[in-house]
């Protein structure tokens, strides 16, 4: 398969995104089994996986049921936890650049994992093949293994002793951590962490991550305050400097040393 200049392989981009599809896809097994256990029906399970998709606001809303809490709270944490797609709708767009008609299909694929891997890629072709094959090989195997959960829910037991809950945030961190190359990145990420950490207990579902989500722009002033210092002291240094090849005037009435030789020197 051929590739545009500059960019990675068709085969390299499909391989790497199976690899997320079917990492994630697995997790589905997670979620039938928690949403069954919450009391939610097998046909309610599999509406949720097929008409919301989006896998962090699924598990908030039902461990929200499942613990004894309103559906109305429930619906809420899990509509703020899923407000961040919105905002990688807004990149995605630009990156792309589908016709009309295809948008509103392609927005149901808008989440954590088509988007990073998405990111990820060089050229808009590989832009394209990864987000189609991402979207594409998750939402079936989601769907599958919701269903496949759901419908066993008592035979598979605790799905915390199989981590399966765990494969979308680590394939999700493994996408994310070699993009953070610069100084500024890290910091949006470190502090990012820090505050959905610290904010989890007494906040409710979903409020976390995006009180986390302002990491960015503080660390987006602080990085801009600072460089307008900086550049401020460059100025005022380049301009306390005389410019180039002034020279410098002598005091009034000093004697000019040519005209000024006395006879006696001469």
């Amino acid at each position: 398969m051929r590739s545009e200049e500059g960019g990675k392989p068709d085969a390299a981009v499909v391989r790497d995104a199976l690899g997320v599809g079917v990492a994630v896809g697995l997790s589905g097994f997670a979620f039938g089994v928690t949403s069954a256990g919450s009391g939610l029906t097998l046909l309610q399970t599999c509406a949720l996986s097929l008409l919301v998709f989006t896998g962090a606001s699924q598990f908030a809303l039902v461990g929200a049921l499942a613990a004894g809490g309103n559906p109305l709270t429930a619906a809420a944490g899990a509509f703020f936890l899923g407000v961040r797609n919105a905002f990688y709708g807004l990149r995605l767009s630009q990156l792309l650049a589908l016709p009309r008609a295809v948008r509103p299909f392609a927005a149901q694929w808008v989440i954590d994992e088509t988007t990073a891997v998405a990111l990820a890629q060089p050229t808009r072709r590989s832009v394209r093949i990864g987000f189609t094959v991402t979207g594409l090989s998750l939402y079936l195997l989601w769907n599958l293994t919701t269903l496949l959960g759901a419908a066993g829910a008592e035979a598979i037991g605790d799905t915390d002793a199989w981590g399966l809950d765990a494969a979308g945030p680590a394939v999700f961190l493994a996408l994310l951590a070699p993009m953070l190359k610069t100084t500024a990145e890290r910091a949006v990420a470190g502090i990012a962490v820090l505050l959905g950490l610290g904010l989890l207990p007494v906040l409710p579902a979903g409020v976390p991550v995006l009180v986390a989500a302002l990491a960015a722009p503080a660390v987006l002033y602080v990085t801009g305050r600072r460089g307008a210092t900086t550049a401020a002291d460059a100025s005022a240094g380049v301009a306390s400097e005389p410019p180039a090849g002034a020279v410098d005037k002598p005091p009034a009435g000093a004697r000019n040393d040519v005209s000024g030789i006395s006879g006696e020197d001469r």
